[in-house]
């Protein structure tokens, strides 16, 4: 998880962000867009210059990408966007599923049922959304971020809460190979229902054998993406 850092406000005026904090949102946000994509070298000057902050504050923000797992040092060239192997993926789903599954379980037996109700409907329209382009496919990104936020707040552990955040901010770079397989991104939807569903109904196991079965429909297309093969129908 990651914390903004800002300046004491004077009374009526709104906090400026500090030029380490800008500097670290922006390249997060290109690398996890895929902007800045994996084996891409990060040259002090040059991103100083871009981004347009000191070597300083640039140098803080690396730092915490380097924390983060999404920038590595390149031994006499500065620093470089991590690679994201076959191997680095299966051993980030491991982890996921370990997470995920665990989570489910714990917000099955803790839920709100009203706030699940609530996602639940919003996920019954998730073919609509998907079928709007751009557009439509990030308000179901949102509504995945949605659902994330409401499995972290049944959950109520900061601990477990802490290690979910990281994984996912290592899935945001993966997320984008889905874009592409609309027959996925609706099968990946009625498999959130599916979890949705069982922790409405207070079932702890089903709820983690659903989301065993959606990691593992994620990760064989993930795989499928990076290899160039084809994914198949998707049940």
């Amino acid at each position: 998880m990651w914390f903004v850092y800002t300046e004491t406000p004077t009374a009526g005026t709104t906090a400026p962000v500090r030029a380490s904090e800008r500097a670290y949102r922006q390249l997060r946000g290109e690398i996890l867009d895929g902007i800045l994509p994996a084996g891409t070298g990060l040259l002090e000057i040059e991103q100083s210059a871009r981004i347009g902050v000191s070597r300083t504050p640039l140098r803080a923000a690396i730092a915490r990408l380097i924390a983060d797992g999404l920038v590595a040092g390149r031994p006499g060239r500065g620093f470089m966007v991590t690679e994201m192997s076959v191997d680095s993926i299966r051993e980030l789903y491991e982890v996921r599923r370990a997470l995920e599954e665990h989570a489910a379980r714990i917000a099955a037996d803790r839920r709100d049922p009203a706030v699940f109700l609530a996602l639940r409907d919003q996920f019954l329209a998730a073919p609509e959304l998907l079928a709007q382009g751009e557009t439509g496919l990030h308000r179901y990104y949102d509504l995945i971020d949605e659902f994330d936020d409401a499995v972290d707040e049944a959950v109520a552990n900061p601990f477990l809460v802490g290690a979910l955040a990281n994984v996912r901010t290592h899935l945001a770079r993966i997320r984008r190979l889905a874009r592409g397989n609309p027959a996925r991104l609706r099968a990946a939807a009625a498999e959130h229902l599916l979890i949705i569903d069982a922790i409405i109904a207070g079932d702890t196991s089903l709820a983690a054998h659903a989301t065993h079965v959606h990691l593992q429909q994620s990760l064989t297309n993930v795989l499928a993406a990076i290899q160039g093969q084809p994914t198949g129908p998707v049940a």
